[in-house]
C-alpha cells in the first residue's frame, strides 16, 4: 500500500497527507469515507474496497490554531502552480525563479505577498524595477497559502485528484 491520500475536514478544507494505510483504517473505522479514488482496489478475504485517493473526515476537527507555512522556494513555486506569474508559462522547475515585486534593492522584503513564481525570462526582463515600471501584469494576486497540505505536495502529476481541494 505505497502511495498517500489527501484527508479533508469534514468542511472540504484539506487537513493532512497520511499514508494510504492510515486512511484505510480510517475508512474501516467509520471515521471517514472515499471522495476521490482510483480505479484500483484494495482487497482482502472479505472485503474490497476502491484505493482512496481523498477522504473527508465524517466529524468537524477544530484546528487550535493556524500552522504558518514556511516561505521557501518549494512552497511558493507549489502556491503559485510552477507558473510564472507573468507569462503563464510552466517552463520545467529548475528554470523558474522566485522574483521579488517590489525588488528587495529598493527596500521589498521576502513576504508571501511580495514573492511570486517567475520564468528566468519574465525576472530578467522585470530587473529591479516594479512590474508597472516594466509594463508586465500579474497573473494572481500573490498570499501565504490557506493549507499546511499545500507544504506537503512533492509529486505534481500524482496528485491531480489533490488540486480542486486544495488551491
Amino acid at each position: 500500500m505505497v502511495g498517500s491520500v489527501l484527508v479533508l475536514n469534514a468542511t472540504f478544507e484539506p487537513l493532512s497527507v497520511v499514508s494510504v494505510r492510515r486512511a484505510v483504517v480510517l475508512l474501516l473505522k467509520e471515521k471517514a469515507e472515499i471522495v476521490e479514488a482510483a480505479e484500483a482496489e484494495l482487497r482482502s478475504e472479505h472485503l474490497s474496497i476502491p484505493r482512496p485517493l481523498v477522504i473527508r473526515l465524517v466529524d468537524y476537527v477544530r484546528i487550535p490554531y493556524r500552522v504558518s507555512i514556511p516561505l521557501t522556494r518549494r512552497t511558493v513555486l507549489a502556491r503559485d502552480h510552477y507558473t510564472c506569474q507573468y507569462c503563464g508559462k510552466q517552463p520545467p522547475r529548475k528554470e523558474l525563479t522566485v522574483d521579488h515585486i517590489l525588488p528587495r534593492s529598493r527596500g521589498g522584503y521576502t513576504t508571501w505577498d511580495n514573492v511570486v513564481a517567475a520564468c528566468q525570462r519574465c525576472n530578467g526582463r522585470k530587473g529591479s524595477r516594479t512590474p508597472e515600471e516594466a509594463s508586465m501584469k500579474l497573473r494572481s494576486n500573490p498570499a501565504q497559502p490557506r493549507y499546511v497540505a499545500l507544504a506537503m505536495i512533492e509529486s505534481h502529476s500524482a496528485r491531480q485528484a489533490w488540486r480542486k481541494y486544495i488551491f
